[in-house]
């Protein structure tokens, strides 16, 4: 993992590291970022709580990635519009059974191209081919998948999707409160940033205990804590 340095800044290490995972964790503008620090008495813009994300939030995202276990080879792909500058783009999103967020791509097309390059970021980034991939009835996914040599059962049809199409919710929430992403380039860093925060603290607090839910929150925070280390 990559040590952060947070030399030169105004504000201590933790300050900064706090209003990171602020923005990260939950559904909030960075003027909301900014009224929370107010009501603990700390007096910082809501634009030095954007440098800072833009400044850190990669290198976290990334240290938090090289902490989690390796995925389930079921993976589901899956594409959503969005809508950057006003312009129509697609966020190609892939998870994997168990919810695990993959990878997220945003890109201009609809076709083969972008899903061979959604496939090949995800074995480059995995380093493992899948046993099953589930799709939607998009004939790209086909397509792309015998041009790679992908062997993979390939799963298609109504409802056997639904990990991925559950899995748009959380970015749907921050794109309402962002008002929509701006231009490509700060939505997918934005997208990279979110999905391993997202990864890290989503517990599927349904399905466990109380007991379970503590031990899987001290050790979502361990993570994060780790991630964050200055140098």
């Amino acid at each position: 993992m990559s040590s952060l340095s947070y030399a030169r800044h105004q504000f201590p290490p933790a300050i900064i590291q706090h209003a990171i995972w602020l923005y990260l964790r939950f559904t909030l503008s960075y003027r909301d970022v900014e009224d929370l620090l107010a009501e603990r008495g700390i007096d910082v813009s809501y634009e030095t709580v954007r440098r800072w994300v833009v400044k850190f939030g990669l290198a976290i995202a990334g240290n938090l990635r090289r902490l989690r276990p390796k995925p389930s080879p079921r993976w589901h792909l899956d594409e959503m519009v969005i809508r950057v500058s006003g312009r129509l783009m697609y966020l190609w999103r892939a998870v994997d059974d168990e919810g695990e967020v993959l990878e997220m791509l945003v890109q201009r097309r609809r076709d083969k191209a972008a899903a061979r390059k959604l496939m090949r970021k995800l074995l480059k980034k995995h380093g493992f081919f899948p046993t099953q991939v589930t799709t939607d009835k998009l004939r790209s996914y086909g397509a792309a998948f015998r041009e790679i040599g992908l062997a993979a059962h390939h799963e298609q049809g109504l409802r056997q999707n639904n990990r991925a199409e559950v899995s748009h919710q959380p970015i749907r929430r921050r794109e309402r409160k962002m008002q929509r992403f701006k231009s490509p380039g700060p939505a997918q860093r934005f997208v990279s940033m979110h999905a391993a925060a997202y990864n890290t603290f989503n517990l599927q607090r349904h399905l466990i205990s109380r007991r379970t839910l503590r031990t899987f929150r001290a050790r979502a925070m361990t993570e994060w804590k780790a991630a964050i280390m200055a140098a």
